[in-house]
């Protein structure tokens, strides 16, 4: 493995030879969810009118449910019905006899009182609010940190998370679903045999203690929900995780220098005389052209009925001679990872669209699309052209591409620091759109539009104020031509000045609100954007990068701001 060192003005890459990540990894396992605690004998359940005392395993996935009363989710029947089927498990026989209808359950009382004591934790006192701080802190010292090969070094999620109500994302048919607590016999602990094992919490013991140093995970467990396995890992700014960003990111950049090459061979095997070169050829162009994923095998049932570019079958699929004036188009309908939709309609290459016809010929709706094609032929296929070479590899590219490309075209120079970030988000909002990052309307957004409305409103009425008092020292100073008069007009200029300043700001954050109201650009700018493009853009703009990214995120991508000069691109 290749490490990543800062010398000589630049960073270069120090064999380690061995190939080892570690030689030495010590740290203090994870810290668990706290147990349940009962709620008082005043709060109380009811069913069908009548008070009814839960046993403390289904109390407790009721209050789970009953914290979410004023979101969406819990108008949804998938949600509904997945939390009802999961929360009867939970019960005793005698609960499940009586409590059979999900509409006569009555939570109100419930969520009542941890209502109230959100507000009492929003209203907690200088001295309680450090109480708990001075307590976050001894924890994070205890746990948040390991000793890896004689380094201290960060973690990133030390601390599992607690049992509750499944969301995911999109329509996603496993929505409501109890996520089960995790406890020290479900956890995987990996460290240096030559280290001090964690302990596990008294009365318990771990799954299994692993010596495996060719991994940069410290704990692993299965979740119950979609079977995945989750990691605790070092923290975003460790030495481990900023080579293996500055690594992603050079693999893109190499696909940058060949992606023309790339390119001309694919559709050069769009008239190939084997359909199996054909399909693979069509398939490339689409994880190309249109970032899709290449998606992932998965047993029958198993998950939801998500698909990549490799598993579209002919229903996610409608072509158009002609459409909205536009000639061979593509019309995309599918659910993607997350059980996020994907629409899109699309111009193709005319062959492609000829292709597409002849793979649809004389198949049913629910057949492949790509019959003679799977993920692990279009990823062997992949490496062949480049090593390293992934769909990911794909998406990284032409997201940091088209921010680079985006950020040349839309930034203005002579802009106000406001209305280039503007241009900022609408550049990360093309990559984001392009990647299918979406995200539901948020549920407060109209108040916070109203909220914003009225702060313009309010500003607006105080520039007219302004203005009129301006003009009034203007014309003091004009018939009098006093030194002080020429103060105070001064003084009312800036004011005018700064006020303007102050509206524009905040016309800009509405605009961006509104347009960012479906957007998540967040996983983009974290996961797919080489972080040197937004480095350099705000030296070279002079744009705060706090701006962009949070202290947590710049500790992240430090080897980026190290390295990124104001001309650095993509």
């Amino acid at each position: 493995m290749n490490n990543l060192k800062f010398g000589n003005g630049k960073w270069e890459e120090e064999k380690r030879g061995d190939g080892v990540k570690w030689t030495f990894l010590e740290h203090k396992g994870p810290v668990f969810a706290p147990l349940y605690e009962p709620l008082p004998d005043d709060v109380g359940f009811y069913y069908d009118g009548k008070k009814m005392k839960l046993s403390l395993p289904a109390e407790e996935v009721a209050t789970f449910y009953a914290r979410m009363l004023d979101h969406d989710y819990t108008t949804r029947d998938v949600f509904n019905n997945n939390f009802f089927k999961d929360w009867r498990k939970m019960m005793t026989s005698e609960e499940k006899s009586t409590i059979t209808d999900l509409k006569k359950c009555n939570f109100k009382q419930m969520y009542e009182y941890f209502k109230a004591k959100s507000e009492e934790r929003k209203n907690m006192s200088k001295e309680e609010k450090k109480k708990i701080k001075t307590q976050n802190e001894a924890i994070q010292k205890e746990y948040g940190v390991c000793m890896m090969d004689g380094h201290k070094e960060k973690i990133g999620n030390f601390k599992i998370e607690p049992p509750g109500l499944f969301r995911g994302r999109g329509d996603h048919p496993k929505q409501g679903m109890l996520k089960m607590r995790i406890n020290p016999e479900d956890v995987i602990i990996n460290c240096s045999s030559d280290s001090k094992i964690p302990q596990p919490p008294a009365g318990h013991r771990w799954k299994k203690v692993l010596h495996d140093n060719k991994v940069t995970w410290l704990a692993s467990w299965t979740e119950n929900i979609q079977g995945q396995t989750k990691y605790v890992m070092l923290n975003a700014a460790s030495k481990l995780k900023g080579e293996k960003d500055w690594q992603k990111y050079e693999i893109a950049r190499k696909l940058h220098r060949t992606v023309d090459k790339i390119r001309a061979q694919y559709r050069e095997d769009w008239k190939s005389k084997e359909m199996r070169i054909r399909q693979r050829a069509v398939a490339l162009y689409f994880i190309d052209k249109l970032a899709l994923r290449a998606g992932n095998e998965k047993e029958e049932g198993e998950t939801a009925d998500t698909v990549g570019c490799c598993s579209l079958r002919v229903e996610h699929i409608k072509l158009h001679d002609e459409f909205d004036g536009k000639e061979n188009v593509v019309e995309f309908d599918f659910l993607g990872k997350d059980s996020i939709r994907y629409y899109n309609t699309v111009s193709v290459d005319k062959r492609v669209y000829k292709n597409l016809k002849i793979f649809m010929d004389n198949k049913q709706p629910g057949d492949d699309l790509f019959d003679r094609l799977n993920t692990s032929i279009m990823n062997k296929h992949l490496n062949n052209l480049m090593e390293g070479l992934t769909a990911k590899v794909f998406r990284t590219y032409n997201a940091s591409k088209t921010l680079q490309e985006q950020l040349n075209l839309l930034t203005n120079p002579d802009d106000p620091v406001p209305a280039k970030l503007l241009s900022y988000n609408r550049a990360n909002r093309a990559v984001a759109i392009l990647c299918n990052h979406q995200r539901s309307v948020p549920k407060n957004f109209s108040k916070q539009m109203e909220t914003l409305q009225t702060k313009i409103d309010a500003k607006k009425d105080n520039i007219r104020d302004a203005k009129k008092q301006l003009k009034e020292a203007k014309a003091n100073f004009k018939a009098s031509k006093n030194p002080k008069n020429k103060m105070v007009y001064e003084k009312k200029k800036k004011a005018v000045e700064r006020l303007e300043e102050q509206l524009t700001k905040l016309e800009v954050q509405a605009t961006d609100k509104d347009e960012n109201k479906e957007i998540a650009l967040g996983t983009s700018k974290l996961n797919y954007l080489d972080p040197r493009i937004s480095v350099a853009w705000c030296k070279k703009c002079n744009v705060p990068l706090e701006k962009i990214y949070n202290k947590t995120h710049r500790a992240k991508f430090q080897w980026a701001i190290d390295m990124a000069g104001p001309d650095f691109e993509f």
